[in-house]
């Protein structure tokens, strides 16, 4: 019997991919065992940032260095980008998958063992498919539906439409039937998955809310959404999301900034002044609802009257939380060019002050939340504490005692004041 090692990093999508990678080789007849113990190491990549391609490629050293005889597979984003990245040595990988091989990762996997340093890498540009691969037997008490890949904008920083290609949309009637099937199982609760959500639909004129407004007709329980843009919140999908009764009020925004001009440069679509104004709709229209964000700070020129615009305005605006992380150079991307690249010392400077800021933020948004009654899902119990872990619909990471060792998948009322909120 062969065995396998698999490691994925990344966004939602790429972790859920991976748990997809590993049901196909296990369904092969692979075991999952210890790095130092597999036959085969694979990596589901992510090359979001610069750091993600250092992480990468320390990652495959380590691999042999522990298992000098393991087989390597590079697949994910930094499979898919390959050519793009002119100083990462592909040398003693034996096999690169790109994103659309890997979910078909069956059809490749005995190339491993007839000849090294082999690469299947398709133009993902070419793919107009959506490949509806789905977990078979979910592990986890939340699982990911992925309702799309891609992404048909071009912000001028982000690599991600070279290794994700054009937009492309799963079916209405297959997500339906992924969830009915989720349900079966007794999961109370899905998440929306994709690239970019925002644009499911496009090929076949629907939109995100037709989808919504599906999935309130099945029986799963609750509901999240992935990361959504400013401009896809629209009034009419605010007014169907505050009076659904499986929606859970919990958006990630994707920002990236809250200064206008530092918004035109990204080749963002909308103003900073669009964006406070919707955060404040939902503040509005939702109680207590969790409102995360992605921040990106240090973009090229960006004036320190623009980062301390952008961080007055996150003040303001009382997010739950912020992801922060400072601009990174990706090749072939409008942004790598541009002048008065800012200095390392000063991003690493504003992100400390946004981090900062969140945990200042996340805080006060806790405190609101004691002392009220939520319902919370309850995911698993530790061995060592003894305690469940559990989430409200709202996002609190909450923990809680009983004796009971079969209350994974269930769902409760409690008062939070009774909780340690974490």
């Amino acid at each position: 019997m062969r065995t396998f090692c698999i490691k994925s990093l990344g966004c939602k999508q790429n972790q859920l991919e991976g748990q997809i990678i590993q049901n196909e080789l296990e369904q092969l007849g692979y075991k999952q065992v210890s790095l130092e113990k597999a036959d085969i190491y694979v990596l589901n990549s992510c090359t979001v940032t610069s750091h993600s391609d250092s992480q990468v490629r320390y990652l495959l050293n380590n691999a042999k260095r522990k298992n000098p005889k393991i087989k390597t597979i590079l697949t994910g984003c930094t499979a898919q980008t390959y050519k793009l990245h002119k100083n990462f040595d592909y040398s003693d990988i034996d096999l690169i998958l790109g994103n659309k091989e890997k979910i078909n990762i069956e059809n490749y996997i005995n190339k491993l063992f007839e000849k090294e340093n082999i690469c299947c890498v398709q133009d993902i540009f070419t793919q107009t498919d959506f490949e509806n691969k789905f977990l078979i037997n979910p592990k986890s008490t939340r699982v990911s539906v992925k309702i799309q890949d891609g992404c048909n904008n071009r912000c001028s920083y982000c690599i991600i439409p070279y290794a994700r290609g054009n937009s492309r949309s799963n079916s209405l009637e297959n997500i339906i039937n992924q969830i009915d099937l989720i349900s079966k199982k007794g999961i109370k609760e899905i998440v929306l998955t994709g690239i970019h959500i925002g644009q499911w639909g496009l090929e076949f004129n629907k939109t995100l809310l037709d989808l919504l407004k599906e999935i309130e007709k099945t029986d799963i329980a609750r509901y999240r959404l992935g990361s959504l843009y400013i401009d896809e919140i629209s009034d009419e999908m605010i007014d169907f999301l505050k009076s659904s009764k499986k929606f859970c009020p919990h958006f990630h925004l994707s920002l990236q900034s809250l200064s206008t001009s530092v918004l035109g440069r990204m080749n963002r679509r909308y103003s900073a002044d669009e964006a406070m104004k919707l955060i404040q709709k939902l503040h509005n229209n939702f109680d207590l609802p969790y409102l995360g964000c992605d921040i990106i700070v240090g973009f090229p020129e960006e004036t320190d009257e623009e980062f301390e615009n952008t961080y007055e305005n996150l003040k303001l605006v009382k997010l739950s939380s912020i992801h922060c992380f400072p601009y990174s150079k990706r090749e072939n991307t409008p942004a790598f060019n541009m002048k008065n690249q800012v200095q390392n010392n000063i991003k690493t400077k504003r992100a400390k002050l946004i981090s900062e800021l969140s945990e200042k933020l996340h805080k006060e948004f806790l405190n609101k939340n004691k002392n009220k009654k939520a319902e919370i899902l309850i995911e698993r119990k530790s061995p060592k504490t003894g305690l469940y872990s559990a989430v409200t619909r709202n996002y609190i990471k909450v923990y809680i005692k009983d004796d009971l060792n079969n209350l994974q998948h269930s769902l409760k009322i409690v008062d939070l004041s009774d909780f340690e909120l974490m």
